[in-house]
């Protein structure tokens, strides 16, 4: 059953409230709604902010790491006073300041084949804001298991990218491993910290991130799942690439 909303409720969210597609019931589903999020780092701190703001009403955020200097040029979520703090701690209390009514779930853990389903189960979307392969295909996997929509976004330099993968809602819906079927090698895509990342790319991509979680929330407008869709900053131009279901995929395909 969904909660009604308070008067202050009524008065934080009137901009949400007044757009059709949303409206009170649509409010009230993001109030209900539980989304995860991995990684409090460049994607996860814009993507925190703006869900926290929008007013879902549990946020699970899991990072094992601590705030460094070298994160704040892009991390907005943390402070200079954080450096040295857990990254989730950090975040819960910059979430708090945003939205109080939001219940934060700090998991300040890395995110492991062993513990991985445990803890997506309690969620009903997950939003990927890692920075390494090996966590982006456990998530695809696991999500495709316990049919857990997953928004996934990667950024580097000047570019980034976004997907909704679904596929266990059937054809048409692909996964990751049908874009990418395997990880590349670890010493062949640089990271950020090799090849630097624009401070703001983390925002624009976050902020698009949060976009499709609270779609996916609220079952509106046209799903990402099937398309990526990429942003070249230093172009100013967004182009988009379908992703077709492969049959032979390890994850979703018909084997």
């Amino acid at each position: 059953m969904l909660p009604e909303l308070t008067e202050p409720q009524i008065r934080r969210y009137a901009r949400h409230i007044v757009l059709a597609e949303i409206g009170g019931v649509g409010q009230s589903r993001l109030i209900a709604a539980r989304v995860l999020v991995v990684g409090a780092g460049g994607l996860g701190a814009p993507l925190l902010q703006y869900l926290a703001a929008a007013g879902v009403g549990t946020l699970g955020v899991i990072d094992h790491d601590t705030v460094d200097l070298s994160n704040l040029q892009r991390q907005v979520i943390h402070r200079t006073a954080d450096i040295g703090a857990s990254k989730v701690e950090s975040a819960r209390r910059a979430l708090s300041d945003i939205n109080p009514e939001v219940r934060v779930e700090p998991r300040g853990e890395r995110l492991t084949a062993a513990n991985a389903e445990r803890i997506i189960a309690g969620y009903d979307i997950v939003a990927d804001g890692s920075d390494n392969f090996a966590t982006r295909y456990l998530l695809n996997d696991v999500c495709y298991r316990l049919k857990k929509p997953l928004v996934a976004a990667a950024i580097l330099r000047f570019d980034g990218q976004i997907s909704t993968y679904k596929a266990w809602q059937g054809d048409g819906h692909p996964c990751l491993r049908c874009l990418f079927p395997e990880a590349p090698p670890e010493d062949a895509v640089p990271s950020c910290a090799q090849a630097g990342v624009l401070g703001a790319l983390a925002g624009t991509l976050g902020a698009l991130q949060a976009t499709e979680v609270v779609k996916e929330v609220l079952g509106i407008g046209r799903s990402l799942s099937g398309r990526l869709l990429m942003y070249d900053a230093l172009a100013g131009s967004f182009d988009e690439m379908a992703i077709a279901k492969r049959a032979e995929c390890p994850t979703c395909g018909a084997r």
